[in-house]
């Protein structure tokens, strides 16, 4: 991943960032409301009627908007698209899991396809805060099998090892796209004034070898992630038992189910140069961060953590 690496080395690292738990939609969730809500499985039927991000913004009437990659419509709230090969899922977009968002015919629309961005940069039409979901194949996830006409992405298989064929072309897919995306804000009128981008993964790598965190590489965590009990139940996204149970080292009663240490990279108009901070975050620090900037007050766990301000200021 040549370009990503290329960012990290010139702008900003948060070299001890962590995803709040494991799976993905969790994550996501927690990202824009501040907690999980008790949620640790992929289940595409979760939805939460909470404060999240949304509400907070437009109380101060600051403009959003999510831009997903291969949504097939304007404010699409299905589970997964194309049917059969799942190149987007609901699992990676927090918004559609908020009732006060689907609920809300304005809101649904400010949730647009990825291809809509780049023409609402030409026109101005930049949001004060944009989220961007890269596909299944331009994420480093993987797991589509077939090739889909107009996604010369697809097939995009799960890679079993590290660094194997499957797993690198995931990140060659994956750092095209982020190449792409950078490129199009940062030669665009949006990147003027006070801008950062901020790229992260939700959780960190599969390892089929530890059961015991339902297959995860790492289950280490920081900044209020979630306590499970020892023995907790693991579901699969359809809401069963997935066949793990949550073993606590050394015979602990319950413990700490982290995301994982994950890849974060801060690219600012004016902020730090060649920087790694050593500083513990997680998903709920960059809430806490967004909402620090516009004054918006703190949700839930955001509230008890601290904010990623240091790489605003040279």
């Amino acid at each position: 991943a040549p370009f990503i690496n290329q960012l990290a080395s010139t702008y900003a690292v948060a070299g001890n960032y962590y995803g709040v738990t494991h799976p993905s939609l969790p994550n996501y969730v927690a990202a824009i409301s501040g907690s999980t809500w008790a949620t640790n499985d992929d289940q595409p039927t979760h939805h939460y009627d909470e404060l999240n991000l949304v509400d907070q913004l437009e109380a101060r009437h600051l403009t959003w908007g999510a831009y997903m990659d291969t949504l097939p419509s304007v404010g699409f709230t299905g589970a997964q698209y194309p049917a059969n090969a799942a190149l987007y899922v609901n699992k990676h977009n927090p918004f559609v899991l908020f009732d006060d968002i689907t609920s809300n015919p304005a809101r649904l629309a400010n949730i647009k396809p990825y291809t809509s961005l780049a023409a609402d940069l030409a026109k101005g039409k930049t949001p004060n805060v944009v989220w961007i979901s890269p596909n299944q194949c331009n994420d480093m996830h993987g797991g589509v099998y077939a090739a889909i006409g107009g996604h010369p992405e697809t097939p995009c298989p799960y890679g079993s090892s590290d660094d194997d064929a499957n797993d690198a072309a995931l990140k060659v897919k994956a750092d095209a796209f982020v190449h792409a995306a950078v490129d199009t804000i940062t030669s665009s009128h949006a990147w003027t004034g006070n801008s950062a981008i901020f790229i992260v993964t939700d959780e960190n790598d599969f390892d089929a070898t530890h059961p015991e965190i339902d297959n995860w590489e790492s289950a280490a965590g920081c900044c209020n992630s979630p306590v499970l009990p020892d023995g907790f139940v693991f579901l699969d996204s359809h809401g069963h038992p997935d066949g793990n149970v949550l073993d606590c080292p050394n015979d602990a009663t319950s413990c700490v189910y982290g995301g994982g240490l994950i890849p974060a990279i801060v690219v600012t108009t004016h902020g730090k140069r060649g920087y790694v901070s050593d500083t513990p975050y997680n998903h709920y620090s960059l809430l806490r961060t967004i909402e620090e900037n516009w004054n918006l007050g703190y949700l839930q766990n955001a509230a008890d953590v601290q904010s990623m301000r240091e790489f605003f200021a040279r």
